[in-house]
């Protein structure tokens, strides 16, 4: 039997402007320990802004979010233009801040942000032939923006649940390393940063998303 393939959705590198390398990595590790595969995915677009990843400052330079992407997959990455639903068996999406700037709106507008095309047209249509989605850390802002009535988590935060409620969602609290399911929709997320949390608490977690997403297919 062929191996699941996982679409990978990228939005940069770095946890302040792009994808939080940890959550990143520790997904691709745990799709390998899990017996799959993956595709990483980034869309072709000009990072929202450049951020010193010790001062916070923003810096006088511009990125592209695709290349930056690029870092962490090693290369081997496509444009989410690209993207074939029939193509792979899942779509998940780390976190990191990216999620929030470059592939929606959400740090800038919260509720009412709005979804990058690419991203939307990726989320539909896995949920339309019924693949699972998963998601970490701010990254359940996107489904729930784009799904509307799905069961998700972003740990404990009440501001980021209620707004989750405000888009349609139902939110579950969780701790480090602990997932919520919507079997229904076949959505699986966890928080990682969204809490204070060890490394290997995120690799917990991610861990626990894969593994949740492939009993699903």
């Amino acid at each position: 039997m062929p191996k699941k393939v996982l679409a990978v959705v990228l939005s940069g590198c770095g946890h302040q402007d792009g994808s939080e390398i940890h959550e990143a990595t520790l997904t691709l590790w745990a799709i390998h320990k899990n017996g799959a595969d993956y595709q990483c995915f980034a869309p072709d677009i000009p990072q929202y802004h450049v951020l010193n990843h010790i001062t916070g400052q923003e810096m006088a330079e511009q990125r592209n979010v695709l290349i930056e992407s690029a870092r962490i997959a090693r290369g081997k990455i496509l444009d989410l233009a690209a993207f074939d639903p029939d193509a792979v068996d899942g779509l998940v999406f780390p976190g990191g801040l990216g999620a929030a700037k470059n592939l929606c709106t959400y740090a800038f507008d919260g509720p009412d942000c709005t979804v990058h095309p690419d991203v939307a047209r990726a989320i539909r249509s896995m949920h339309e032939r019924g693949k699972p989605i998963g998601a970490l850390c701010i990254a359940p802002v996107i489904v729930a923006k784009v799904l509307g009535d799905v069961e998700v988590t972003i740990g404990q935060d009440e501001t980021t649940a209620a707004n989750l409620v405000k888009m349609g969602a139902r939110h579950t609290a969780t701790w480090q390393g602990e997932i919520a399911v919507d079997r229904a929709n076949k959505v699986a997320t966890t928080p990682c940063y969204m809490l204070d949390s060890r490394v290997d608490q995120i690799g917990e977690g991610a861990d626990n998303v894969i593994r949740a997403m492939l009993e699903m297919m």
